[in-house]
């Protein structure tokens, strides 16, 4: 009897091969089409764009890919926007932790995305140029979109049933009350253009330079108060898909989200991309440099309606609501969310202190390279275990007084974020 039940278990045993085949076609029946379009007028020169579409987590692993959309506003001369364009998708990637899976490497980005941007910002600064830039930076893996931007180049995702939402924060002095008493405080003075008899005209700007943008990269003469840190937004899409628009501020100075994102309904991305443009210059003129990306994220079978939600929630069928969870939620919450088109929120952080953003490593592992050595968070040099400062030394912001808690920062990157949050000058000179 208990040789019957055995040969029975055997059989019901299914191949290690024929289990991973399984999982791989089910991916990739999951897996949306991603399709987009791009479209600009040129006032100034100085807006650039990064599309890449073959990225891969696992080299020579296709079912790997992931796709990377920006947009660089620069301002005060080209520079760092070409910079930045060439150099932060390397040095994003270069923070992401090796050989993890999906799941940990999505979980990872939002941090790996602050350290690039930092480590951009302060590489071009050490260049001695005075040019600065924004960047909204877009990296699609399947259903989960994650942004990071700083500056006021936005970017808006355009759901089933016309609702809109903002993924980004637009970093202008004028409307943002939080960076203005963040600049304040860390040395920066905030004030509008005084003219001739003391009247004072135009928006906001942080004073010496007068720059409107409390975030950017690049930016050397204007002061270190203007940090590199980004805005981080991480969402997954119900499996209805979605359309991202991301674009400079010559579309958003002309076009609400909500006009962009109906001035290009039922257009392929591509022709999206040019009619909001047009719509933007109809509206405005050619007043500044001009430039959109339209992505369409598509479900797999998008020539059938989506399925109907329960009866119960007929109502929420054309809402977009979002819902943040903990990274341990359950798939059936997923599930549940995707099949009545609800985007969920996984992730949002917007603070400015690179000690909250970085965050804490729970062991000493996770500070360390492969060789064995400490790595700095920022710029991943190796660094001797008596090197490394951690992260959280002397702040206000930290959870614990141990200082062999990382993550760990190199000397210059620690009197980067001291200059950051206006403890001490940055050291670096302007030619």
């Amino acid at each position: 009897m208990a040789s019957r039940e055995g040969r029975r278990h055997h059989h019901d045993l299914v191949p290690l091969a024929a289990l991973l085949k399984r999982e791989m076609k089910s991916e990739k029946m999951e897996k949306p089409t991603v399709r987009f379009g791009h479209a600009a007028q040129s006032k100034k020169g100085e807006d650039y764009f990064l599309i890449k579409t073959d990225c891969q987590r696992v080299p020579g692993n296709s079912s790997s890919s992931f796709s990377v959309f920006a947009i660089f506003d620069g301002h005060n001369g080209n520079a760092a926007a070409i910079f930045t364009r060439e150099h932060l998708l390397n040095h994003v990637l270069g923070a992401l932790p090796r050989g993890h899976g999906r799941d940990e490497w999505l979980q990872a980005l939002p941090r790996a995305l602050v350290a690039g941007f930092v480590k951009t910002d302060k590489e071009f600064q050490s260049r001695g140029e005075t040019s600065g830039t924004t960047a909204t930076f877009v990296i699609v893996d399947r259903w989960t979109v994650t942004v990071a931007s700083v500056g006021d180049s936005r970017c808006i995702l355009d759901t089933q049933g016309g609702a809109v939402t903002t993924l980004t924060v637009d970093h202008r002095l004028e409307e943002n009350i939080e960076e203005r008493e963040r600049v304040t405080a860390s040395g920066g003075e905030v004030g509008r253009l005084s003219i001739a008899g003391g009247a004072e005209i135009g928006p906001l700007r942080c004073w010496p330079g007068g720059l409107c943008l409390s975030r950017s990269i690049g930016d050397m003469d204007v002061g270190e108060f203007i940090v590199p840190i980004p805005y981080v937004k991480q969402v997954k899409l119900s499996k209805a898909g979605g359309r991202l628009i991301i674009a400079s501020d010559g579309i958003w100075d002309a076009l609400s989200s909500e006009m962009a994102a109906k001035s290009c309904r039922g257009l392929p991305a591509e022709l999206a991309a040019m009619q909001v443009v047009k719509e933007a210059l109809r509206t405005r003129g050619l007043k500044d440099d001009t430039t959109c990306i339209v992505v369409d994220i598509i479900p797999p079978d998008n020539e059938l309606p989506p399925p109907p939600p329960p009866p119960k929630r007929n109502k929420l069928r054309d809402i977009l609501l979002f819902r943040k969870r903990s990274r341990e939620s359950a798939s059936k919450l997923s599930k549940k969310l995707s099949a009545i088109n609800i985007v969920e929120e996984l992730f949002e952080e917007g603070s400015a202190m690179l000690a909250e953003r970085l965050g804490n490593d729970d062991n000493l592992n996770s500070g360390h390279s492969t060789s064995g050595l400490f790595v700095c968070a920022v710029c991943q040099v190796d660094l001797a275990p008596s090197e490394g400062i951690s992260v959280h030394a002397g702040s206000i912001f930290s959870t614990s007084s141990k200082p062999w808690q990382g993550p760990f920062l190199c000397s210059d990157c620690r009197n980067k974020k001291d200059a950051m949050e206006g403890k001490r000058p940055s050291g670096v000179k302007v030619s």
